[in-house]
C-alpha cells in the first residue's frame, strides 16, 4: 500500500485538493479518493474514511457517469454547472472539514472555508469558460475542454497524495491564474451579450 505523508503539509495539500476538485468533478472525487481507499492504494484521513463505503461509492460512480456525459454536450453542461453551483462549493468545503477530522473543531472550520474558497474559484472559472467556448458554434472545442478538465483532475487527485507539495505549488499557481483570467472572460462574455442584443434589436 503506498503512503503519504500525514503531516500538516500533507493533510493540507489534502483539503485544499479535495475542494480544488471538488468545484470541477466532485463525483469524480469523491468516487476516485473512495475507490483509492478501499483498495488501499492511499491511506485516507480518518474523517474521509466514510468515501469508502460500498453505498457511497456505488452513488458517486453513479453520478460520475452521469456527468461524465453531461458535462460533454453543449448547453447542457452550463445548465448542470448552474445547477451544481448549490452543490460543489459546500460539497468542497465539508470534505476539506472531513480531512482534519480529529484534528479540533478550530482547523475543520478554517478548513472548510479554505475548500470551500477552492471549490468556488474551481467551478466559476470552469462554468465561465463553458459559457464562453458555448458561443462557438463548434461541438469540438466543449468535448476538448471536459476531456482536459477530466485529466486535470485526476492529475491533481494524483498529486494530492504522492505529492503534497508540488499539489500546493499548483494551487499558488491556481489563484494566481485564476485572478488574472476571471477579469478577462467576465470582460468577453459581456461583450458577447452586448453584441447579441444589438443583433437581436436590429429590425429584420
Amino acid at each position: 500500500m503506498e503512503t503519504f505523508p500525514l503531516d500538516l503539509a500533507g493533510l493540507l495539500a489534502i483539503a485544499a485538493g479535495l475542494g480544488w476538485a471538488s468545484g470541477i468533478r466532485l463525483y469524480a472525487t469523491l468516487f476516485v479518493v473512495g475507490l483509492a481507499g478501499r483498495l488501499q492504494w492511499v491511506a485516507l484521513p480518518d474523517g474521509l474514511r466514510v468515501l469508502e463505503h460500498p453505498w457511497v461509492l456505488a452513488a458517486a460512480g453513479l453520478m460520475l457517469l452521469v456527468e461524465f456525459f453531461a458535462d460533454k454536450l453543449p448547453i447542457v453542461d452550463s445548465l448542470w454547472d448552474s445547477v451544481h453551483s448549490f452543490i460543489r462549493i459546500p460539497a468542497g468545503a465539508a470534505l476539506a472539514a472531513m480531512a482534519f477530522g480529529g484534528q479540533g473543531v478550530e482547523w475543520q472550520t478554517a478548513m472548510a472555508i479554505v475548500g470551500g474558497s477552492f471549490a468556488a474559484g474551481a467551478h466559476l472559472a470552469k462554468a465561465a469558460t463553458r459559457v464562453a467556448i458555448n458561443l462557438s458554434p463548434e461541438p469540438f472545442s466543449n468535448l476538448v475542454t471536459s476531456l482536459g478538465e477530466d485529466s486535470l483532475v485526476l492529475l491533481g487527485l494524483w498529486l494530492m497524495f504522492a505529492h503534497p507539495w508540488l499539489l500546493l505549488a499548483f494551487l499558488g499557481l491556481f489563484v494566481a491564474l485564476l485572478a488574472w483570467l476571471l477579469p478577462k472572460l467576465f470582460r468577453l462574455l459581456a461583450g458577447r451579450r452586448r453584441v447579441s442584443r444589438r443583433a437581436a434589436s436590429q429590425p429584420r
